[in-house]
């Protein structure tokens, strides 16, 4: 159960990372660069997010092969932004939008640069709306099952959401009592998480989705 633990927080980490990585400034330039089109882009990102999982994971695991990260924790660390990045590039387009440009342009006329005014004054603002990513890319990837189950069958490598159902099921045995211990323990994480950014946690959706 602690590998399987470590697994899940070490690829949700890194996820995490890349997530924001790359759907923070994609955001971002969508948002205040492209006009019109950009929100059309975004539009069209947010609609491979909803792929179904189900579709892709045959033409990703001849990927994977080609790479040579079958059965290690590199192809869910590759493969689980492919997911989180559309949704988290959407969700923070529609929180930047709430967010005056006035601030940005007030900024360079006191000096800084365009970069400068994103990271001292953009950044600092959208808290809740990048928090927001942050617990939705984490608890997505902590409990994905389909692709976890299809790229990594060495017991070693699984993350908890393989783990518990594959690892404490024998035949017709259900051993329920680690059963419902293993499902327990990775909530706890989470809900605390949920419970502590609440506030920022519902701010930053309501803002992300609606604007």
């Amino acid at each position: 159960m602690s590998k399987y633990l470590f697994n899940t927080v070490w690829v949700g980490i890194v996820v995490v990372v890349i997530t924001l990585l790359i759907s923070v400034p994609a955001a971002y330039s969508l948002e205040r660069w492209s006009g019109k089109l950009g929100e059309n882009l975004g539009i069209g990102i947010f609609m491979t997010y909803l792929v179904p999982p189900t579709l892709l994971f045959i033409p990703l695991s001849k990927i994977i092969s080609l790479l040579g990260l079958h059965e290690s924790l590199g192809a869910l660390i590759l493969i689980y932004p492919t997911f989180t990045i559309p949704f988290c590039t959407w969700l923070l387009m529609g929180f930047f939008k709430s967010i005056p440009k006035d601030i940005e342009e007030q900024a360079m006329i006191d000096g800084c640069s365009r970069f400068g005014a994103m990271v001292k004054i953009v950044f600092p603002l959208s808290v809740s709306g990048i928090l927001t990513v942050v617990v939705f890319a984490f608890t997505l990837t902590m409990h994905e099952f389909i692709y976890a189950l299809s790229f990594v069958s060495v017991s070693a490598q699984k993350t908890i959401s393989v783990g518990v159902p594959t690892e404490l099921v024998r035949g017709d045995v259900f051993r329920w009592g680690p059963l419902m211990a293993g499902a327990l323990i990775p909530c706890i994480p989470a809900a605390i998480l949920y419970t502590f950014f609440l506030d920022r946690f519902i701010s930053g959706f309501t803002m992300g989705a609606v604007k």
